[in-house]
């Protein structure tokens, strides 16, 4: 199975990293406001942006680098 590392646009215009195996339901579950803390406060929003993983330590890895990015950097990736 597949793991996903993915990019949510809030609502306010922040971007919040998470990793998943289904990226519908997580982004449902975000706009339902049980998905993260951070995304329920900013208002939920949409997945922008996904790389599929063969394992979950992949996706990990990626979304941890990723989370050290500027939002500069990580809006390049989402324009991409």
């Amino acid at each position: 199975m597949a793991y996903n590392f993915y990019l949510f646009r809030c609502k306010d215009g922040s971007l919040y990293s998470g990793s998943t195996k289904d990226l519908k339901n997580r982004e449902q579950v975000h706009n339902a406001g049980k998905g993260s803390k951070y995304v329920w406060a900013h208002g939920g929003g949409k997945i922008v942006y996904s790389e599929k993983f063969k394992t979950t330590g992949e996706a990990l890895k990626r979304e941890a680098e990723i989370k050290r990015w500027s939002k500069a950097k990580k809006e390049k990736l989402v324009s991409i």
